[in-house]
């Protein structure tokens, strides 16, 4: 039987994958995978480019091609067996990684591939490529003496394997918590699209009435409009405490243990590696220079950020106790007057606002603007083998009309699917003499799905993290690096990969990016003059709120890798109330277990990173202020910031590349602007 993870089409065949094909092809890459790199090692053939970083890529790419699929539908379309194969794999994978990457073979010849009096005439991504494996052999421990050698790569084993349960746990919490009900009164102040989405939920499990489940959409529309305080706090509640030792789970699927375990694992880890602290080890890898300058980045936001959040705080209280009767501001409370006082102020209707943004026009609207800035066409196919009937294929062309990449698009809820939205590689440009291979993305969303009496309708909120999964992917798939290690998103710095993402975020703010995604989805009219003025006068509605929560969770996951000290353990809670004390201006219940969910640093690549959010919101604010001063849909500065920014991946220092197009550092001005913030 042919193991589809194996073949070599053009696209994988999603719909012939099953659990029982993972392991088979995982070990049969991993095993090509090792006797290649014995072969490299021992070769009589010169040790330069062409005979060690070229056949290492290749090996590495297989693994890649067969990997990635398997790693998706983990995160879209998970079931018990395909979990429990994700798992062996992944273990394999990490062991493997982690043994050639103390591969003193391997490393000693990658080093005179870089000792070589040629290395200079490389092209930049050959030599980009020979750095980084470099770097990345010192980083996992290959100078380590025995036994540190075995132990580090025994760490980076137990801290994958982690990661893995971290997310499941969050995921089974997730879908565990159900609220039935069958009294529509009790979904009073819920929209009509909501209430299609929970009655949908319901139908699904065989149930009257309306379900209430663990997924974002569901959850933001309880905690947004229902009028029912009591359930708003229930849904508060569940959703807050997943995974964790309290809530109506308590102690289920707790991640406490993993959180203490992977904390404790990281500092070893950084410590044998000379490092003090997890935190700077992160940071060996990244744009900033040092723990403390990312420190003194976030507090000078902080500082900048409080009066206003403060002032924001006391009007929201305010206009709770006048207008809404709620003296004592609860957490579940602030979503729904929020609201409340966003409506009042600026007279937004979230309802009237998402009629204008059916998602097959946004979408349509969205591939005409990045046609316009970039110089290439999105066009759907249907003809792609996908893992779920919404799924879509399409396929990207250049000027010339030649294919150049394709994309999934997986953009509902439902269950069985990781919450929120992100991109991620399927395939990745890789250029091996005559052949070359497609990149492909996955773009992926948990959007409310469509109604019998409309289309899927997004709020504002929703468009923009389309726009920015949409730079992400744009990232991935016009770069013109042909080796995958150093091409698209990969090898970038972490801290500068929301570039590109943020940057085309502000595109959904502006009246020529909106002209082509905003239709009303029953008379197809444009949006209303009036309605986008009223929006933009929202837009820095609790800016300073929104702004210390970011900061928030930027300084708690900095300070709990930079502080990590093993005589006190992992001080997960208390660490976060200092931090909250600083940066939290409506404090959550002491029984919220944020951090017991929080994907990100403990199994999402983003440990001692978060703040890397920010750090890159400098970069595309100060970017998209190009593009303000010479045409927002100027071809010329287009070009250059897919020549510059998007073509060029890591073959150089995100530092470098930005310089290329902006011709100097970031200026920090444009991002206080873009949060009603003086400089």
């Amino acid at each position: 039987m042919t193991n589809p993870l194996l073949a070599e089409g053009a696209l994988p065949d999603f719909a012939a994958i099953r659990a029982e094909h993972v392991l088979p092809a995982v070990q049969s890459r991993l095993d090509a995978l090792e006797a290649g790199v014995e072969a490299i090692v021992q070769a009589a053939t010169p040790r330069d480019f062409e005979h060690v970083l070229l056949p290492l890529e290749r090996l590495h790419d297989a693994l890649a091609r067969s990997f990635a699929p398997v790693a998706h539908l983990h995160a879209v379309a998970d079931s018990p067996a395909l979990r429990a194969a994700y798992g062996e794999a992944e273990q394999r994978i990490t062991a493997m990684q982690a043994l050639l990457g103390q591969h003193r073979g391997l490393y000693e010849v990658v080093q005179a591939v870089r000792a070589r009096p040629d290395f200079a005439t490389l092209a930049p991504a050959q030599r980009a490529l020979a750095e980084h494996a470099l770097r990345d052999f010192r980083l996992a421990g290959v100078a380590l003496p025995e036994p540190a050698r075995t132990r580090f790569r025994a760490i980076s084993e137990r801290l994958a394997e982690l990661g893995t349960g971290f997310e499941e746990a969050v995921l089974d919490a997730g879908e565990a918590w159900r609220q039935h009900i069958t009294d529509e009164r009790d979904l009073a102040g819920l929209p009509p699209s909501a209430l299609h989405t929970l009655a949908r939920c319901a139908r699904e499990e065989g149930l009257e009435g309306y379900l209430i489940v663990l997924r974002q959409p569901a959850v933001q529309a309880v905690l947004t409009h229902a009028e029912n305080r009591d359930l708003r706090e229930r849904v508060y509640w569940a959703w807050n405490t997943r995974a964790s030792d309290q809530g109506p789970q308590a102690g289920t699927f707790d991640n406490s243990a993993r959180i203490a375990e992977i904390l404790a694992l990281r500092h070893e880890a950084a410590q044998m590696l000379d490092y003090s602290d997890a935190a700077a080890l992160s940071l060996a890898d990244k744009m900033a220079p040092g723990v403390a300058e990312v420190r003194a980045f976030l507090e000078d936001l902080l500082q900048r950020a409080r009066p206003r959040a403060l002032v924001e705080r006391e009007e929201l209280r305010a206009f709770a106790a006048a207008e809404l009767g709620l003296p004592n501001l609860e957490a579940w409370d602030i979503a729904w007057a929020s609201e409340k006082l966003r409506r009042a102020r600026h007279a937004l209707d979230e309802e009237e606002i998402k009629a204008y943004f059916p998602l097959p026009q946004v979408l349509a609207g969205l591939f005409e603007l990045v046609e316009r800035l970039f110089g290439v066409r999105v066009r759907e196919h249907g003809a792609a083998s996908v893992w779920h009937p919404d799924v879509r294929y399409a396929e990207v062309f250049d000027a010339a009309g030649q294919r150049i990449a394709g994309l999934y698009l997986d953009l509902y809820a439902r269950g069985g699917k990781r919450g929120g939205a992100w991109m991620d590689v399927c395939r990745a440009r890789f250029r091996d003499g005559a052949r070359m291979q497609m990149p492909l993305a996955f773009l992926t969303c948990n959007f409310a799905p469509p109604t019998a009496q409309a289309p899927a309708l997004l709020t504002h909120d929703d468009v923009l993290t389309l726009f920015h999964e949409m730079g992400h992917v744009l990232h991935h798939l016009l770069t013109e690096v042909d080796l995958p290690g150093v091409g698209g998103i990969d090898g970038v710095e972490w801290d500068a990969v929301e570039l590109p993402s943020q940057f085309l975020e502000n595109f959904a703010w502006r009246r020529e990016g909106l002209d082509r995604v905003a239709r009303h989805h029953r008379s197809g009219a444009a949006l209303p003059e009036a309605l986008f003025q009223r929006m933009l006068a929202a837009r820095h509605f609790q800016a300073g709120l929104h702004l210390l929560r970011q900061l928030e969770f930027a300084l708690y996951d900095l300070r709990l890798h930079a502080e990590y000290d093993p005589a006190h353990g992992a001080r997960t809670l208390e660490l976060l109330g200092e931090v909250r004390r600083a940066a939290a201006v409506l404090p959550p219940p002491a029984w919220q277990r944020f951090p017991h969910a929080f994907t990100h640093i403990f199994s999402g690549g983003y440990a001692a990173g978060y703040y890397g959010y920010l750090w890159a919101e400098v970069l595309a604010a100060d970017a998209f202020a190009r593009f303000e001063e010479e045409g927002v849909f100027d071809a010329a500065t287009g070009a250059a910031f897919r020549r510059e920014i998007l073509a060029v991946g890591a073959s150089r220092l995100a530092l470098e590349s930005f310089r290329a197009f902006r011709g100097r550092d970031p200026d920090p001005a444009p991002l206080l602007r873009s949060y009603g913030l003086t400089a």
